[in-house]
């Protein structure tokens, strides 16, 4: 198959520094889209792969799954996209699209495994997938979002992962007004689900370790902050909530949240923690209670999330970085020093 030869930034060794590379991209066939990448937003998963802290990493590799550019070429048989276009790219880049779960719009929980944007097998070129910290991009248009004009480009980045795994759990489990909805933390996750869950219509409590961040909880939409280390502040919000949308992706106390919930409540986790997260049995008998799990939504429901954000102008909070600010930007994410997702202007990559 034809290539192009485009520079990315990535890394051949997880000790090492991400720095510029030579990357492959397939020439454009007959259902594809072709992206200039503009921005690509950073996800805590990528310096998770660059580091193979996951393990199964293969080098070299190019993270990147928050994807926003123009379209600059399309394929015949495409019918979707047009040149000059907005579009975006998000976690996956193709799935086996004949189980069950692809057939109804969840392509992310995939029988076969979906294809990841990065790290996983490339069935075009063979390899594996090159990721959004790169110049340009090319897609099968099945797997490529519209983006709105309306919204800051850059702000939107995130959305595509960020945003649609906060949207998809809170759109399952039917949160909307007149429920009262628990977040729990405040980070890159956190701050789209406070967003989100307040754009539905629910009340929201935001449960935080930190009081530095009761303000930023209220500038972000949260009707009420809990210091979640009080018991006195928790025990007044004891069996009291629709819904928990758990943030987390360090140790904590579950059992503590899945006491505030009414019956019938959901815990859902979008964290990852790495370590087992335990839980007691009469936390969920007593109340039945669920303590779910959620990844990210398909390629449909990303779709309906970006719609969804345009109509209520949400975008992510972020800070704008050039590619050599990656690899201080990793560091400064492993410290938190972040409010909310760093973006990468790839117009910055030469």
């Amino acid at each position: 198959m034809e290539t192009k030869d485009i520079k990315a930034f990535g890394t051949e060794a997880a000790e090492a520094p991400l720095k510029t590379l030579d990357i492959k991209r397939r020439a454009v066939q007959a259902h594809d889209v072709e992206i200039e990448i503009l921005y690509c937003g950073i996800c805590h998963s990528d310096l998770h792969s660059a580091r193979n802290e996951w393990h199964g990493t293969m080098y070299p590799i190019v993270p990147g799954h928050e994807i926003v550019g123009r379209v600059t070429k399309v394929g015949d048989h495409v019918k979707n996209f047009k040149v000059g276009q907005l579009a975006g790219v998000g976690c996956m880049v193709d799935s086996c699209r004949e189980c069950d779960h692809c057939k109804n719009d969840l392509e992310q929980y995939c029988d076969e495994g979906s294809i990841l944007t990065f790290n996983s097998p490339d069935k075009h070129l063979g390899g594996h997938t090159f990721g959004g910290y790169s110049q340009s991009i090319v897609v099968d248009e099945n797997y490529v979002l519209h983006i709105s004009d309306k919204l800051d480009l850059a702000g939107v980045a995130p959305l595509l992962c960020a945003g649609i795994t906060t949207y998809s759990p809170l759109k399952h489990w039917k949160v909307g007004p007149g429920q009262k909805v628990g977040i729990v933390g405040i980070g890159g996750l956190g701050h789209m689900g406070i967003k989100l869950a307040k754009a539905m219509g629910a009340h929201v409590v935001v449960f935080t370790t930190s009081l530095s961040k009761f303000e930023a909880a209220k500038e972000l939409g949260a009707d009420e902050v809990v210091l979640s280390t009080d018991p006195e502040q928790m025990a007044k919000h004891s069996k009291s909530l629709n819904f928990i949308l758990d943030c987390v992706s360090a140790e904590h106390n579950i059992d503590s949240y899945l006491n505030l919930l009414k019956v019938d409540g959901t815990l859902t986790l979008v964290g990852a923690p790495m370590e087992p997260l335990p839980v007691t049995s009469f936390s969920l008998l007593l109340g039945r209670r669920s303590f779910a799990g959620s990844a990210i939504g398909g390629i449909a429901e990303t779709q309906e999330m970006l719609d969804f954000c345009a109509e209520h102008n949400i975008t992510a909070d972020i800070e704008l970085i050039g590619v050599n600010e990656v690899n201080d930007a990793y560091e400064r994410l492993l410290k938190g020093d972040i409010k909310y997702r760093f973006v990468i202007d790839m117009a910055s990559l030469k």
